[in-house]
């Protein structure tokens, strides 16, 4: 057999599903157990990788090239099944961030380096047998390094990375000081997508929009006053420019509410790389100065145009 058709024997003993055997799950393994023609499994590693690194080692070392909008498939076709079945962990880092890695775990690294030898049969049992432990221990383990965050009053769980991290901050520093007796309506996560979203409220006030990758990432809601909070949280990319207040304007154009724009970011040196981008007539709120605010022009401070 070939590495790719041994990779293929590989899933197919761990009871994959067929779907979980195509040709972009076996380049996958060898990718991630740094196998090759020249490198064969007795040789495996579990170092980190992205999935641009398993698909340039799919080209590198077997002149497979898969188009760069082929990482969404490599995600939802392998990586995601991969990681129930134990066969890899991931970082834990925020699934849009550039450092979002995955590797083998351990306990398979060391199944896999005995294919094809007279240890692979007596492994093959013990992982597969042990494989509900693996899958309990490694979901306790990404578990431990989640945010746990209050969101009107009940417990939730933010995904790890300074994304989420910052969205922590505004529901507990940003909102009791500038938007005191507000609830959120809407909250994203970068692992989860939409974590926690009040449809019924957000339809009453009119919104018809309510897609993660169109709203805001927080959105407060002042009922006495009936202000709506939209705010975006910036570590990297993504602050209120004036595209973005036209595309939030339209999605809410059958919204009455008093409508706020703020752009967070952690520090202010992130600030500044985005300051001449920022949209006039909004806010900016910048966590490691809690108690100020920066408004951009305007004859109020804080307050709905």
């Amino acid at each position: 057999m070939n590495r790719k058709d041994e990779a293929r024997d590989i899933l197919s003993s761990l009871d994959m599903p067929l779907s979980q055997q195509s040709d972009i799950c076996c380049y996958t393994l060898l990718a991630l157990s740094n196998v090759s023609n020249d490198i064969g499994w007795d040789f495996a590693k579990n170092d980190w990788m992205r999935v641009f690194d398993i698909m340039h080692h799919t080209t590198e070392k077997f002149q497979i090239q898969y188009a760069p909008n082929s990482r969404e498939t490599f995600r939802k076709q392998a990586l995601h099944h991969f990681r129930n079945a134990v066969i890899i962990e991931d970082n834990g880092k925020a699934t849009n961030s550039p450092n979002y890695m995955y590797r083998l775990t351990e306990e398979f690294q060391n199944l896999v380096r005995s294919y094809g030898s007279s240890e692979w049969e007596g492994l093959l049992d013990n992982f597969l047998t042990n494989q509900p432990t693996l899958a309990e221990l490694y979901t306790s383990k990404k578990k431990m390094t989640k945010h746990p965050v209050k969101i009107n009053g009940e417990d939730y769980e933010l995904s790890t990375g300074k994304h989420n991290e910052l969205q922590k901050r505004i529901l507990e520093e940003f909102a009791p000081r500038f938007a005191p007796h507000s609830e959120c309506l809407y909250l994203g996560d970068t692992a989860e997508k939409a974590l926690y979203k009040n449809t019924e409220l957000l339809h009453k006030l009119g919104f018809t929009i309510t897609l993660h990758e169109k709203m805001p990432d927080v959105v407060l809601y002042n009922s006495k006053k009936d202000w709506l909070y939209f705010i975006e949280v910036v570590t990297s990319v993504g602050p209120i420019d004036a595209k973005r207040v036209i595309e939030l304007e339209s999605m809410t154009e059958n919204v009455a509410s008093g409508k706020i724009y703020i752009t967070a970011f952690p520090d202010f040196k992130i600030f500044k790389s985005f300051s001449e981008s920022l949209a006039w007539e909004t806010e900016v709120w910048i966590a490691s100065l809690p108690e100020h605010m920066i408004h951009m022009n305007g004859d109020k401070f804080l307050g709905p145009r």
